[in-house]
């Protein structure tokens, strides 16, 4: 059934416009009587087609159930700004695994960054493949990619979480080790290509953020927050 995103929760009846409206008309070819699912914050919403026009869709509301394909945690990633376009492939697979959130995040051995126009430029690039991304592996919402913030400001973020863990290339403790299940939000803080500086790693640990590792192997900065992420959806029991 196909898959669109709305901004508000409807009562009895959903209007879509806009090139979702089209897709739906002249790309699908769908009429009156055919179903479509709704997605709005977690929630899916099975609506029947009862109008098309040429730039809008009327649709009926026959249930609303929680999207099946939303993890029972919400999960914040802090992502050092990379280099490159390294950020969409992260954001890409990040909302295919189940993320809820990234934040980009500028540390001390960042080599991209860019100026407040190129990156609002950036950002909005990504919201969009966060957008796709989440059409095409049947999530229940759109993962926000929010403004980029620094680092200190990452940590103050990260701590007011249900748990938070900063994964140090110079060591830390197995995620199976430190894992405690309850946890309703969850972050996750990963480096750029050169790594944390051991002030930023101290600083971590003085917010009571936990350090962890991701074994003996060195990962690329564009790997590190994918098994991260892949580490916490198997803990928590949602792969």
């Amino acid at each position: 059934m196909p898959r669109f995103f709305i901004d508000e929760m409807p009562e009895n009846r959903v209007i879509i416009t806009g090139e979702d409206a089209q897709h739906i008309g002249r790309s699908l070819r769908m009429r009156r009587g055919e179903k479509i699912t709704a997605c709005c914050q977690g929630t899916d919403i099975e609506c029947e087609i009862v109008e098309i026009t040429s730039d809008s869709v009327e649709c009926e509301v026959i249930g609303k159930f929680p999207s099946p394909a939303e993890p029972g945690i919400k999960v914040t990633l802090f992502m050092a700004l990379p280099k490159s376009d390294k950020m969409e492939l992260i954001v890409q697979k990040s909302v295919e695994l189940g993320v809820s959130r990234i934040v980009p995040v500028l540390t001390a051995r960042c080599i991209s960054r860019p100026d407040r126009k190129s990156l609002e430029g950036k950002i909005s690039r990504w919201q969009k493949i966060a957008l796709s991304a989440a059409k095409q592996s049947g999530r229940g919402l759109i993962p926000e990619v929010c403004q980029a913030i620094g680092f200190e400001e990452c940590l103050d973020c990260a701590s007011k979480l249900d748990r938070a863990f900063f994964f140090y290339e110079k060591g830390g403790e197995s995620l199976s080790k430190i894992w405690k299940d309850g946890a309703g939000t969850v972050g996750l803080i990963v480096g750029p290509e050169g790594g944390f500086e051991p002030e930023e790693a101290a600083s971590s640990e003085a917010h009571g953020i936990l350090t962890a590792s991701l074994g003996k192997r060195i990962l690329r900065c564009e790997t590190a927050p994918l098994a991260a992420l892949s580490a916490i959806m198997l803990l928590s029991g949602d792969i």
